[in-house]
C-alpha cells in the first residue's frame, strides 16, 4: 500500500485509540494518583516495546541519541504526566478538545524554531483557534465550578511538547524506524519513571487488599499497551511518511472518540461547549488549508 493511503488508514487508527485514551486515563484515576499513573504507563509501555521491538535499538546510532533523548521527554514523558494531572480536575472530554490546539502549536513552534513558514490563513486559524480555546474554558468553569480550569495549563503544555516532538522526528530522525524511535525512546525514561513512581509512594500501596489500585491498573496496562505502546509506533511512522501538520491532525477526531466516551460516563456539555469544540476546530482547519 502507498503511503497517500496508508497515512489516512493510520489516522484513523490512532483517533480511535487516543480517543479512548482519555477516558482509560479518568478511570486509572480512581485508585491512583497522576504520578503513579503516569509513571506505570511509560512501564508497562516500555516492557511491551522491549519484548516486542529490544533488537531494533541496535539501529540507533550515535547521530541518533540526542534526538532521541529530546523526543523521548518532549513527545512522552512530559505528556503523560501533564494529562494525568489535567484530568485530576477536568473532564476528560474537555482535555481531549484541549488537545486537539497540537497542530496550531505545531506551526507556530515551526515557524520559531524549524524555520516554517505562515500563510495568511494560517494566521487567521491559530487567531481563531486561541479564542475557541479560551471560550471552552469558561464556558467549562461556569458548568462545572467545582473543577478548577487552571489545569488546562497541564494540557497546553503536553500540546507545546507535542508540536516540538513532531518536528524533532521529522527533521532528525527521518532515517530511524519507527520502532526503533519508540523503543529507544522507553529505554532512556523508563528509569526516570521509575524513580517518579517511589517518590510517589506507589509501594507503599497494598496492592493486593485494594480492589480499586487493581482495576486502576488494568486500565493504565490497556491504555500503555495500545494508547502508548502501538499507537507511539503508529504514529512515529505516520510523522515519516507524511508532514508534521498532517500528523498532528490526529487530533481533529480525537475529541470525537473522546466526547464519545465522555457522555457515556456521565460528563457534563453544554451547547456553548460543542460551539467552541467546533471553532477550535474550524481553527486547525483553517491553519492547515494549502489555499
Amino acid at each position: 500500500m502507498d503511503n497517500k493511503n496508508l497515512k489516512w488508514i493510520f489516522l484513523v487508527i490512532l483517533s480511535i485509540i487516543w480517543g479512548s485514551s482519555f477516558i482509560l486515563i479518568k478511570k486509572g484515576l480512581i485508585g491512583l494518583t497522576a504520578y503513579q499513573l503516569g509513571s506505570l504507563r511509560i512501564i508497562f509501555t516500555a516492557i511491551f516495546l522491549f519484548i516486542i521491538g529490544f533488537k531494533s535499538l541496535k539501529k540507533i546510532k550515535k547521530e541518533h541519541y540526542k534526538a532521541v533523548v529530546v523526543s523521548a521527554f518532549l513527545g512522552t514523558f512530559i505528556p503523560v504526566y501533564m494529562f494525568a494531572l489535567a484530568e485530576t480536575q477536568i473532564d476528560s472530554s474537555i482535555v481531549s478538545i484541549l488537545n486537539s490546539l497540537t497542530p496550531l502549536n505545531t506551526l507556530i513552534f515551526g515557524f520559531f524554531f524549524f524555520n516554517m513558514t505562515f500563510r495568511k490563513n494560517q494566521v487567521i486559524g491559530i487567531v481563531i483557534g486561541l479564542v475557541g480555546t479560551l471560550l471552552l474554558i469558561v464556558s467549562g468553569a461556569n458548568l462545572n465550578p467545582d473543577q478548577n480550569y487552571w489545569f488546562s495549563v497541564f494540557v497546553l503544555i503536553a500540546s507545546v511538547c507535542y508540536a516540538f516532538n513532531v518536528n524533532i522526528i521529522k527533521i532528525y530522525l527521518q532515517d530511524l524506524s519507527a520502532m526503533s524511535i519508540a523503543v529507544g525512546n522507553f529505554a532512556v525514561i523508563t528509569i526516570p519513571a521509575v524513580v517518579v513512581l517511589l517518590c510517589a509512594g506507589f509501594f507503599k500501596i497494598e496492592i493486593v487488599t485494594s480492589g480499586l489500585v487493581q482495576t486502576s491498573m488494568l486500565y493504565i496496562m490497556l491504555l500503555a499497551i495500545f494508547g502508548t505502546g502501538i499507537a507511539k509506533v503508529m504514529f512515529n511512522k505516520l510523522v515519516q511518511i507524511s508532514n508534521p501538520i498532517f500528523s498532528s491532525s490526529v487530533t481533529y477526531t480525537i475529541p470525537i472518540v473522546a466526547l464519545f466516551w465522555g457522555v457515556l460516563d456521565r460528563e457534563k456539555l453544554n451547547f456553548t461547549q460543542i460551539l467552541a469544540t467546533f471553532v477550535i476546530l474550524l481553527g486547525v482547519f483553517l491553519a492547515n488549508r494549502k489555499k
